[in-house]
C-alpha cells in the first residue's frame, strides 16, 4: 500500500508537469495496474521525458522510458538480482520490519515481504524491529500471491536435527518439563515434545515427580522413533557418567584398611549401601556389628554419617566391600580369662536350629549348645522343645578354643545325672509307671522320670493280640506300667515290657482251644489269605480263606457269627489256626459213613436169612415142600421190602 501511494503522488506530478489536470477513468485504472506491478521502485527512480503535447500512452509499448532493448535487459537483470533465490521448504533468516497486533512482517530479500502469526513469537517477549529471526517457508506464493512463512516449523524443523546430532554424537541437549504424564515427565526441547521415563530422572527412585515441573534441565537423547516422531531423553546418563568418573578417581586411590567417611544412603535385608562421596559401597549385615542382628536398622539409619574401613573392592566392577565391627577389638580378645571348661556362663539364646542352639555370651561370643546336650535322656527331641530365641539361662562350657574361638556349652551337666546308681533305683523285675513318648514300628519309648527313658518292644505289650503298629495299643502322652527287663548302664539303655506284669494267658489257652475243639467266633476283618477272628478270652485265630466258605458256597463277611473248628495251636508263636467249613465237611461225611454202615448191615442180615433157607432146604424131605414154600416167600418178601426202602431213602437224599 505503501508503494502505492508514492506511485499515486509521483503521478501526479508528472500530470502538473504535462499540464493535465483531468484524467479518464480508463487512464487512472492503467496507472494503478502500473503502480502494483513489480517494477515501481524503477518508476520511482526514473524521471520521465516526454515531448510537450499529450502523453503517451504507449509508451510502454514503444520502449518504457525510452529505454533500448539493451538498456531494458540490464535493468531488468540488475532489478533481480536484489533478490535473493528462496525455495519451499528451505529456511531463512529474516528481519523483522513491523509488528502489529495480529502479525510479524519479515523481509527475507524477496520481492515481497511476509507476514508471521504475532502467536508464534510468544517465547520471544522482547522481540522489536531489526532483530533477525528464522523462518520457514511454506510457499512462495498463495492464492493471495502472499509470501506463506511459519517460525514454529522452522523451529522444529531445526530441533529434529539438533536433537538427532545429539544423538548421533552423545551430546548434552538443555530441555524444559513441561508437565507430568504416566510414568515420567513431558520435556520441550526446542519445540519439540520428548518423553522422560521416571527411571531416567536420577539413580535414586524418584516417588515425586512434580518438583521437576518447571525446570530446564540437561539431557542425552536415548531413543528416536523417526516413524512416530517419538523422543526418549535420559538425566540418569549424565548422573551416571559423572559418577563413574568419580568412582574411577576415588576406587584408584583406595586402599585395603583405609577408613572412609560415609553416608548410610539405603537400608536392605542383607546390608546397608554407604556414599563414599560419589561411590556406593556395601556394609553387609555380618560386617556391621560382632554380635548377631536381625536386620541392619536396629543399628544404623538412614543419612547417618559413620566411619567404616575398606575390607576389599573391585577396580573392573567398581564394587567396594565395607566393615563397620572391624574397627572395634574383636570380643573374644577380651573374654574373661577365669572362662575356662567347667565353668558356668550366662547368656540369651540367638539362634535355634534343628541340631541345638546358640548361646551369646556377649556381643560377638556364642557357644553351641548341641541338642544331645539340652536333656539327659536318650529319646532325642527338638530343640525348639526345651529352648526359644531370646531365653537367658545358664550353661556349663564343655570345649573352649580361644585360637578358634570356639566353645561348645550343655544345659544338662548342671543338673545331677539321672543315670547314677541307675541299678539300686531300677532293678530289673521292678515295677515302674511310666508316660509314652514316642513310637516306632518296632516299639514305643516311655520316660520314667527326666533323663530316663526306656523302650518296650512291641512284641512285650500284649499276651493275646496281634500288634501291626505301637498306636493301635497306646498314643503319646498315656500312662503305662512297665517293668524292667534288662538294664544297661553303661550304654544308657532300659528294656521293659508291659505285657509281663500278667501271667502268661496262653498256657491256659493251651487247654481251652484245644485241637478238634469248636469256639464261636466273629469275623473282625477279612483280607486275600483269609480272614482274623475274634475268638473267647480276647484271642485272636486265623481262619485261611479256603477254610471260610459257608456250606451254601459262599465265604464269611466281616461281623459275621459262625463257630470255627480248631485245627492249630502253637503257644510259642502264639498262632492259632480255625476252620469253619471243616465243621460242615466233617458232618456230611459222618452221615455218609453212617448210610454206608446201615447198607453194609442190611446185606449181612440179607445174605445170613438166604444161607439158613439154603441149609433148611438140604436138610428137609419131600413132606417138608410145603414148609420150604412158604419160608421161601417170606425171604422174597423181605428182600423186596429192603429194596424199596433203600431206592426211598436215595430218592429222600436227592
Amino acid at each position: 500500500m505503501a508503494k502505492k501511494q508514492e506511485a499515486e503522488k509521483e503521478l501526479k506530478a508528472k500530470e502538473a508537469e504535462l499540464g493535465t489536470e483531468t484524467k479518464s477513468v480508463k487512464e487512472k485504472e492503467k496507472i494503478e495496474s502500473e503502480a502494483d506491478s513489480s517494477f515501481i521502485d524503477e518508476i520511482k527512480s526514473k524521471t520521465f521525458v516526454t515531448p510537450s503535447g499529450d502523453f503517451d500512452w504507449d509508451a510502454d509499448s514503444k520502449g518504457f522510458g525510452n529505454y533500448s532493448k539493451e538498456e531494458r535487459a540490464k535493468l531488468e537483470e540488475q532489478y533481480a538480482g536484489t533478490f535473493h533465490s528462496i525455495n519451499k521448504g528451505e529456511i531463512i533468516s529474516g528481519t523483522v520490519v513491523s509488528i502489529n497486533n495480529k502479525d510479524v512482517v519479515l523481509n527475507i530479500g524477496f520481492k515481497s515481504d511476509g507476514l508471521v502469526s504475532l502467536s508464534e513469537f510468544r517465547d520471544m517477549p522482547d522481540l522489536k524491529v531489526g532483530d533477525s529471526v528464522d523462518v520457514f517457508v511454506e510457499s512462495q506464493e498463495d492464492a493471495n500471491g502472499q509470501l506463506v512463512l511459519s517460525r514454529k516449523r522452522a523451529k522444529t524443523q531445526k530441533s529434529w536435527e539438533l536433537i538427532n546430532e545429539a544423538l548421533d554424537n552423545d551430546t548434552i541437549i538443555n530441555g524444559f518439563v513441561k508437565s507430568r504424564t504416566k510414568g515420567g515427565l513431558i520435556v520441550d526441547i526446542m519445540g519439540v515434545e520428548a518423553f522422560l521415563p521416571g527411571s531416567q530422572i536420577d539413580i535414586k527412585p524418584i516417588r515425586d515427580y512434580d518438583i521437576y515441573v518447571g525446570k530446564t534441565m540437561e539431557f542425552k537423547v536415548v531413543k528416536i522413533n523417526h516413524e512416530f516422531k517419538n523422543v526418549v531423553v535420559s538425566h540418569k546418563v549424565l548422573i551416571e557418567d559423572d559418577l563413574e568418573n568419580q568412582k574411577t578417581e576415588i576406587v584408584a586411590k583406595l586402599e585395603k584398611g583405609q577408613v572412609l567417611e560415609g553416608t548410610v544412603k539405603n537400608i536392605t535385608d542383607f546390608g546397608v549401601f554407604i556414599d563414599l562421596g560419589g561411590v556406593d559401597g556395601l556394609l553387609h549385615i555380618t560386617d556391621i556389628s560382632w554380635g548377631r542382628i536381625e536386620h541392619p536398622k536396629e543399628v544404623l539409619s538412614l543419612d547417618q554419617k559413620i566411619n567404616v574401613v575398606v575390607l576389599d573392592f573391585d577396580d573392573e566392577k567398581k564394587r567396594i566391600a565395607l566393615g563397620l565391627k572391624q574397627l572395634t577389638p574383636h570380643p573374644w580378645e577380651s573374654l574373661d580369662t577365669a572362662i575356662e571348661v567347667g565353668s558356668t556362663v550366662k547368656g540369651k539364646i540367638v539362634t535355634v536350629a534343628d541340631y541345638g542352639a546358640f548361646l551369646e555370651i556377649t556381643p560377638g561370643v556364642e557357644g553351641l549348645i548341641h541338642v544331645s546336650e539340652m536333656s539327659w535322656s536318650q529319646n532325642l527331641r527338638s530343640p525348639q522343645e526345651f529352648l526359644k530365641v531370646g531365653d537367658e539361662i545358664e550353661a556349663q562350657v564343655l570345649t573352649l578354643d580361644r585360637d578358634e574361638r570356639k566353645m561348645s556349652l550343655g544345659i544338662k551337666q548342671l543338673t545331677p545325672d539321672p543315670w547314677k546308681n541307675i541299678a539300686e533305683r531300677y532293678p530289673v523285675g521292678s515295677q515302674h509307671k511310666a508316660v509314652v513318648k514316642n513310637m516306632t514300628n518296632f516299639g514305643v519309648f516311655v520316660e520314667i522320670e527326666e533323663g530316663i527313658d526306656g523302650l518296650i518292644h512291641i512284641s512285650d505289650l500284649s499276651w493275646s493280640k496281634k500288634i501291626n503298629h505301637p498306636n493301635e495299643f497306646t498314643k503319646v502322652g498315656e500312662e503305662l506300667d512297665v517293668v524292667v527287663l534288662e538294664l544297661d548302664e553303661e550304654n544308657r539303655k532300659l528294656s521293659l515290657g508291659h505285657k509281663q506284669l500278667e501271667e502268661n494267658p496262653w498256657e491256659t489257652f493251651e487247654t481251652i482251644f484245644t485241637l478238634d475243639s469248636i469256639h464261636q467266633g466273629t469275623v473282625l476283618k477279612v483280607t486275600d489269605k483269609g480272614a482274623i477272628v475274634a475268638l473267647p478270652y480276647g484271642v485272636e485265630g486265623f481262619a485261611p480263606s479256603k477254610h471260610t466258605i459257608k456250606e451254601d458256597g459262599k465265604a464269611l463277611k466281616a461281623d459275621d457269627v459262625a463257630d470255627f473248628k480248631i485245627i492249630e495251636f502253637n503257644k510259642d508263636s502264639k498262632r492259632i489256626v480255625i476252620s469253619h467249613s471243616r465243621i460242615w465237611e466233617e458232618a456230611k461225611a459222618e452221615a455218609r459213613h453212617a448210610e454206608s454202615n446201615s447198607k453194609k448191615a442190611e446185606h449181612k442180615a440179607t445174605s445170613n436169612a438166604v444161607k439158613k433157607v439154603k441149609e433148611s432146604v438140604e436138610k428137609s424131605t419131600l413132606g417138608d415142600l410145603d414148609v420150604l414154600a412158604q419160608l421161601k416167600e417170606q425171604m422174597e418178601g423181605a428182600e423186596n421190602k429192603a429194596k424199596k426202602a433203600a431206592a426211598k431213602k436215595s430218592e429222600e437224599e436227592k
